[in-house]
Formats: structure tokens, C-alpha cells, sequence
């Protein structure tokens, strides 16, 4: 099956693990040209290495960059542009989970700091290299929301609200940009195999003095209880469904939002 990206650049933030780096797999062995993007430049180079053992031939760039620093991300941009000529594809993986417990607890700091991860590191990545989307008259982006955007849990308020807002805030961008032949969608995993949730299960292994995974069979069973498929997802199944909408075969899709999510969402119209 031809996903029509081949030579494509694709730039994938938080790819130094999970969901980011699965995805810069499935991108590379499609062809395209990565540009392998996290904060620390030791973590992304370990990536590249592990990306090239299932794509010896491909094109593998870095590009470290801490997206809470407006002026790096422009910078950023700039670069590029100048040495690998834009980008056609970008995608926002990147996320924390951020300040949690219960809401009173929660002072602005916590909000902000949250805030400035989770939505405003994709909020200046979409307006530094949209220039470099419109110019080519082609482009995908697609971004990492959560079910919590739609099934809250009530520790989580501040990494809530943010997956919320990256919903409307794609809708709002796939309205905007369509004409120029631009696609905005989101997707919205469920308990993956990664290393936020797995620092969660460590923390909650802890504290109920088991394993890790009887942490997990716990946590499904009194926290995500409507995981239909009684397990955690992998990032390949997450980076499966973003890897269709950064390709030409969903160029009919548009402002939507992807549930990976093995069923968590209770409500059939999440």
C-alpha cells in the first residue's frame, strides 16, 4: 500500500520514546525524512540509533528543542528551512502530564507549567512552521490529545483541559488552513505503554507495595474500567493511525479526533 509520503520531512517532537519515536518508525519505513525532535540531544541520538535498526537506509535528523521557549521554537523553524528545506508533515507528540491531584491543591504555577507543555508547545510549533506547510500547498499535522479531553479524571484537571483545547484548537486550524490543501486531526490514546504511564504504575506499584503489574491489573480494573480489550495499548498501535493521517490516503480528513483507545471512553459519542 503506497501512503504517498515518500521523501516527505516529517518533524516528530516528543520522538525520543513512545508514541513520538513509533511513529518516526512507521514515517521512516514509509519513506519519508525524519526529524527526530525532544529536549535532551543524548536521548535523541539513542533514537535515531534504535529508529535505524528497523530502517538502516533512512534519513534521520535531530533537532533538540525545549518547546516552552517561543524564541527556540522561531529559531527553530529557521533552521530547517535553511538546511533541509521545511518541513511537509509535523507531528505533536510531545506532552507531560503535568501538576496533579485534587483541583485545591492545584496553585496558577501548576496550571501554567502544564499549560505551557501540553498546549502552547503545539500552539508555537504550528505557528512557526505553518509558513513552510502554506508554501509547499501540502501538509499534515496531526496532534496527540488524550480520552481524558473527553472522560476527565478528576487528578488531572490542568492535563484535562489541555487535551480539550488541542481538540478545538485543530478544529479551528483545519477550518483556517483546508483551502490551502493543509489537514489538522488529533488522536486520543488511552493508558499506552509509555513513559509517563509507566512512571504512574511505578508510583502506584509503590505505594500499594506490589508489582508493577499488578499496579496495571488495578489501575484497568478500578480507574479504566471501560477498556474494553483489558489491557494497556502500544505506541505502534497509537503511531498505526497517525501514520494514515500524515499520508495521502486520508486526504478526506479533516478537524477530526481518533480514539485509540481500546474502548476507555464510556460514551459512544466522545
Amino acid at each position: 500500500m503506497d501512503f504517498g509520503i515518500k521523501n516527505k520531512t516529517a518533524l516528530i517532537t516528543g520522538a525520543d520514546s513512545g508514541i513520538g519515536l513509533e511513529t518516526a518508525k512507521k514515517l521512516a519505513t514509509e519513506g519519508a525524512k525524519i526529524i527526530l525532535s525532544d529536549i535532551k540531544e543524548k536521548d535523541l541520538e539513542n533514537a535515531k540509533k534504535d529508529l535505524l535498526k528497523t530502517s538502516s537506509d533512512a534519513k534521520v535528523y535531530l533537532l533538540p528543542l525545549d518547546l516552552s521557549d517561543p524564541v527556540k521554537v522561531d529559531e527553530a523553524a529557521e533552521k530547517v528551512k535553511k538546511e533541509y528545506g521545511g518541513i511537509d508533515i509535523l507531528v505533536n507528540c510531545a506532552g507531560a502530564r503535568g501538576a496533579a491531584g485534587d483541583f485545591m491543591t492545584l496553585s496558577d504555577a501548576d496550571w501554567m507549567k502544564t499549560i505551557d507543555i501540553d498546549l502552547m508547545g503545539a500552539v508555537r510549533l504550528c505557528r512557526a512552521f505553518l509558513p513552510q506547510l502554506l508554501e509547499r500547498k501540502w501538509g499534515r499535522v496531526v496532534t496527540i490529545a488524550s480520552e481524558n479531553a473527553f472522560q476527565p479524571y478528576i487528578e488531572e484537571s490542568p492535563y484535562n483541559a489541555c487535551k480539550a483545547a488541542i481538540i478545538n484548537l485543530t478544529k479551528c486550524l483545519s477550518r483556517a488552513y483546508s483551502k490551502d490543501n493543509l489537514l489538522f486531526n488529533c488522536v486520543s490514546p488511552a493508558f499506552i505503554e509509555t513513559p509517563m504511564t509507566d512512571a504512574m504504575m511505578e508510583e502506584l506499584a509503590k505505594k500499594r507495595n506490589t508489582s508493577v503489574k499488578e499496579a496495571v491489573d488495578y489501575f484497568l480494573k478500578t480507574d479504566r474500567p471501560y477498556i474494553a480489550v483489558e489491557r494497556r495499548g502500544t505506541p505502534a498501535e497509537v503511531a498505526n493511525v497517525i501514520t494514515f493521517l500524515c499520508s495521502d490516503l486520508a486526504s478526506y480528513v479533516n478537524g477530526s479526533n481518533y480514539r485509540v483507545d481500546g474502548g476507555a471512553v464510556e460514551s459512544a459519542f466522545g
